[in-house]
């Protein structure tokens, strides 16, 4: 008897711990298949849209600024030239020893997409002030198509002769929106208007009179001047482009409407200088002046040769 209770209590002692294991295997079997613990995924980081690089070479294309801004911390030195027109023939030397213009010009990128910039030009001892800002830039993978800047300039004639009552008629203004486009490693295009605000403008008496006598008065432009230039670059080799150029006026006037501008430029390129030989019909250098009191006539053979040659300084 003793032994048959003996017996049980040896059996109970080691059933329950063995149904307690594998009750507890069991349980811990369930939760490792039932339940598997999810694998969370890296999401892989969005793309950086990228822009195109060297739309056009330079800040200048032949007499108009280009869409470029150079990166922060540069510096640029522009010098221009334009001799006098080729019409007067041998007795000028084909406009080399004609009436000369020259610019220089000075530039700084102080904040990324922001150029500043002053200069002097010899034609009326003009000074110029103004800022460059690209407002958009084409990407490479297409999202944004086009770049976009903008470019503003305010120029002042220091000349002591010349019929300007006070210095605020000395003034001229000059805006600009630069849209352009890199169509492939060869071809750049950009279409740029454009609004000029001369302070000054000459009027003449018509010979009429007013109810009290007094003679009409009109003026013979109007103060502001709007224009539309069209540009375009060429790849030749790594080093060489052609540019071409139209000036279109817009605004008509009552007399000494503007005439358009035609040029053209071959460009040479290093990794610090770019130097441009041009010939067209803008001879002012200044944009405002240009546009608005242009009187060359390509289509008469008043042509004139000039260089553009800029270098650069980063810091």
């Amino acid at each position: 008897m003793k032994t048959s209770i003996i017996n049980r209590r040896i059996f109970k002692a080691v059933l329950i711990p063995l149904c307690l294991f594998a009750v507890i295997g069991s349980g811990y079997g369930q939760d490792s298949t039932a339940t598997a613990p999810e694998q969370t995924t890296e999401q892989p980081a969005a793309p950086v849209k990228k822009p195109v690089k060297n739309t056009f070479e330079n800040i200048w294309i032949i007499d108009n600024q280009t869409v470029m801004v150079p990166i922060k911390g540069t510096f640029q030195l522009d010098f221009m030239h334009r001799f006098g027109t080729i019409d007067g023939g041998y007795q000028s030397f084909f406009g080399l020893f004609g009436g000369i213009n020259m610019r220089l010009g000075f530039n700084y990128v102080p904040k990324e997409k922001l150029l500043l910039g002053v200069s002097f030009t010899e034609y009326n001892l003009t000074w110029e002030g103004y800022a460059k800002y690209a407002l958009i830039k084409q990407t490479q993978d297409g999202s944004i198509p086009v770049s976009a800047t903008y470019f503003g300039d305010v120029s002042v004639d220091t000349k002591k002769e010349g019929d300007y009552p006070n210095f605020y008629n000395r003034l001229m203004y000059f805006n600009q929106l630069i849209i352009a486009r890199k169509i492939s490693d060869k071809f750049s295009v950009q279409v740029a208007p454009s609004l000029t605000h001369v302070q000054s403008v000459l009027g003449y008496y018509t010979g009429d009179t007013t109810a009290d006598g007094k003679s009409v008065l009109k003026k013979e432009m109007h103060h502001d001047h709007f224009a539309i230039a069209f540009s375009g670059k060429m790849k030749l080799s790594n080093t060489l482009n052609l540019l071409l150029n139209y000036d279109q006026p817009i605004t008509k006037h009552l007399t000494n409407n503007p005439n358009p501008n035609l040029s053209a430029a071959l460009e040479i390129n290093t990794s610090a200088h770019t130097f441009q030989v041009t010939v067209g019909n803008y001879q002012y250098i200044t944009p405002q002046r240009n546009n608005y009191y242009n009187h060359n006539d390509y289509t008469e053979g008043e042509w004139l040769i000039g260089f553009v040659m800029t270098r650069l300084w980063n810091f």
